[in-house]
């Protein structure tokens, strides 16, 4: 049969051209085994970052509009506030980085192309600005060696704030001359319309201009939390080399992980070139030079926009700096347990052969795009690990790492196809106009019209908010539903009709907010509230029953104990209900504590339930809550079980306050671990006496314990003196010749 000339050259036109541009956009990578340090610009970066098939990243802004990111925040009119650490290892020793240099900027798209053309500088003189959150036309902010949270605000429209006030400030808290690297992060508020943040044993709640602080369980975490569409919150823990932790319950009830939280895989990292400024060293490294685990895990989010394909919405993104790389994970719900799976088959999300690409933050935009803030620099960990001599340091120095600063670019992830959603004008609507975006498929627009609802304290809504949450308004979207509900509690104006009336919604989700909502009144012991709740108890949803659990505990009636007992009792069989109910337990021990400390000192008291503090938040990622160590999936004990252990003994004081300063390293006993107890002798004497006064006080079964267990900030400044030159972890050989 005779070939037509003309079909035969379209066919080989059609091969060609597959063959050499499969996915346009995205090539595959070939592994680059040598890459270099050299500087990119941003043009140059984006195409040494690789995607899955149909996305790309844009470029939003890049040095010099600003420089070295790390946080980023927008108002209700779509201006982005950019936190800038400007002293940020500026080189390998940390040279000035305690100087208060550091800024936020104001940026804005004044031509609605999506890329930011006009920058202000809205706050200076600042000190490593961590947190940062608006509110209404404020913007909280949070600086490094402080617990203060102050708002700026700009009443003349020049983008630069003008007024300044403190909201929240406790000196108790304050971790002066801290490692800047174990300090909180966060402030995000919640659907629940409390803001949270790692490290603190504290919410916090902004209304009328005031700062309201509710004590809960040590949320731990590090660099990074953020919240799904029904408030799950998702910490992470660089400590501990944990990318994701403590997102089973709210850190009100308790804290609560599984070991198959993510399987051991999970855990591993796939960068497309070699990554060798590890601080982990040799140990952290693949044959090929390649991180193999998570180390630098921060700045998650939840992807909850609209722009992107349905099927990463919910999805679980983690940057991870070290390896130049973003996670992407798939979020599973089973009989009320949650857990997490990499979304891709020994591969990432996002990966960059550019070694200055350090991914520190990602967000859900306005316009329903994921947002990456990119630090762009050579040097991301702190100084308390590049020391001389370090394996790190060597890398650092090798690469020429220390020469790239004062950069940062903001990405945005888009997919072929995708709108973007129209620019916010929130701020100039009214809070009646508002009330159209709590059933928007973007999750930031549903959350700042609550958010400026709530902060408004405009009751003036009431009534349809109320037929939004019921469904009399006829919509039938369980989202509004949900956000009408926690707008109404923001605003003190839930009442029983409209609260018994979610109790009952077809939807699980509304009935488990319902149950959330109504904690106040089981509190304060309603019998009729109890008794309404209790219906649930058997929901054939198990997020509702592990709701009901979790919210009746914190009622004191019998009729909500005898609940609780029911609950775990009918359900011994779920894993899900039972570890609650012990998390519940744990949670009571730590709110005894104080009780079981008597009649201590004032100010060994204080330096036990501090030392507990930081303990239960930073110690415990590694060691465990009860000292007990702690086991990685896959990876064996990471450090180990502190409960008589040979150091913490009475006698070996001088040697625990040695470890806490200048690490330790090697096996331990004859056995061997997974991390290495890092050097904190950035932290100052107090901060290191009260840990180690807490821990001889908790995990030492000794006689005659209590008073003796006290370690004083002379003792620590004694041997901080002795060993000012040491550069390098102990090992358990020097310390037993001491």
């Amino acid at each position: 049969m005779k070939k037509n000339p003309l079909l035969v050259c379209f066919t080989l036109f059609f091969i060609v051209l597959s063959a050499c541009s499969p996915n346009d956009e995205n090539p595959k990578p070939v592994f680059n085994p040598h890459p270099t340090a050299d500087y990119l610009s941003p043009e140059e970066s984006m195409k040494k970052i690789f995607l899955p098939d149909g996305y790309k990243i844009e470029l939003v802004a890049s040095e010099p509009m600003i420089k070295e990111p790390v946080a980023i925040a927008w108002d209700g009119n779509g201006r982005l506030y950019v936190a800038e650490m400007l002293t940020y290892m500026r080189d390998a020793d940390a040279t000035g980085e305690q100087q208060p240099i550091s800024c936020i900027k104001l940026l804005e798209d004044t031509d609605g192309d999506g890329k930011m053309d006009k920058s202000t500088v809205f706050v200076d003189s600042l000190l490593l600005p961590r947190m940062i959150q608006t509110v209404g036309d404020e913007l909280l902010v949070n600086e490094t060696n402080s617990i203060t949270i102050t708002s700026y605000k700009d009443t003349d429209g020049d983008g630069k704030a003008d007024v300044k006030k403190v909201v929240y400030k406790n000196d108790a808290y304050s971790t002066s001359d801290a490692n800047m690297e174990h300090q909180r992060s966060g402030l995000d508020w919640n659907i629940d319309n409390w803001m949270y943040m790692t490290y603190e044993p504290i919410r916090v709640r902004y209304r009328n201009g005031k700062m309201e602080v509710d004590s809960i369980y040590n949320s731990g975490g590090q660099w990074g939390i953020t919240h799904d569409n029904y408030g799950r919150l998702y910490y992470s823990a660089a400590g501990g080399e944990t990318p994701v932790q403590d997102f089973q319950i709210n850190p009100v009830y308790g804290k609560l992980n599984f070991k198959d939280n993510f399987d051991a895989e999970f855990q591993q990292v796939w960068p497309i070139m070699a990554t060798p400024d590890v601080q982990g060293g040799p140990e952290r490294l693949r044959p090929d030079n390649t991180l193999n685990h998570f180390t630098g895990c921060c700045g998650q989010s939840i992807y909850r926009g609209d722009a992107l394909p349905e099927d990463l919405v919910g999805d679980y993104i983690v940057c991870e700096p070290v390896g130049r790389i973003i996670r992407r994970a798939k979020v599973e719900h089973n009989m009320g347990k949650t857990t997490l799976r990499n979304a891709y088959d020994s591969a990432e999300f996002i990966a960059s052969q550019d070694m200055n690409f350090r991914p520190v933050n990602s967000a859900t935009g306005p316009d329903g795009n994921l947002y990456i803030v990119d630090m762009y620099r050579g040097i991301i960990q702190q100084g308390s690990w590049t020391n001389p001599g370090s394996f790190l340091r060597n890398k650092i120095d090798s690469f020429g790492l220390a020469k790239n600063i004062n950069r940062g670019r903001i990405y945005r992830v888009v997919y072929k196809g995708g709108k973007r959603s129209p620019k916010p004008n929130m701020l100039n609507e009214t809070s009646e106009q508002l009330l159209q975006y709590l059933e928007h498929p973007n999750g930031w627009w549903r959350d700042n019209a609550q958010k400026l609802i709530v902060s408004r304290g405009d009751k003036t809504v009431v009534p349809e908010l109320k037929n939004i949450a019921t469904g009399a308004s006829g919509k039938d979207n369980h989202l509004a539903r949900i956000h009408a509900l926690w707008t109404l509690d923001g605003l003190d104006a839930m009442d029983r009709t409209t609260l018994d009336h979610a109790l009952n919604d077809e939807d699980a989700r509304v009935r488990k907010t319902a149950v959330w909502i109504s904690e106040p009144g089981l509190v304060s012991g309603d019998t009729g509230l109890v008794d309404e709740v209790a219906k649930l108890k058997n929901d054939p949803d198990y997020d509702v029953r592990v709701q009901v659990l979790l919210s009746m505990s914190r009622s004191g009636t019998d009729a909500a104990r005898d609940i609780v007992k029911e609950i775990a009792s009918r359900n011994s069989d779920n894993e899900m209900i039972t570890s609650v109910k012990e998390a519940i337990a744990k949670n009571e021990l730590v709110k005894n504590l104080s009780k079981r400390l008597g009649d201590m000192d004032k100010n060994h008291r204080r330096m036990v339930l501090n030392g507990a503090v930081t303990f239960r938040t930073f110690c415990a990622n590694c060691h465990g809550n009860e000292g007990q160590g702690m086991e990685t999936p896959g990876q064996g004990m990471t450090a180990p079980a502190l409960t008589g252990a040979r150091f913490i003994k009475l006698s070996e004081k001088d040697n625990a306050i040695r470890i806490l300063l200048n690490g330790l390293k090697g096996p331990i006993d004859g056995k061997t671990y997974s991390s290495e107890m890092p050097a904190m002798n950035d932290n100052n004497d107090w901060w290191i006496a009260s840990v180690l006064s807490y821990v001889r006080w908790e995990f030492n079964k000794e006689k005659n314990n209590g008073v003796n267990a006290i370690v004083k900030p002379d003792e620590v400044k004694k041997l901080r003196e002795e060993n000012k030159d040491r550069k390098t972890s102990w090992t358990e050989s020097e310390l037993l010749k001491k």
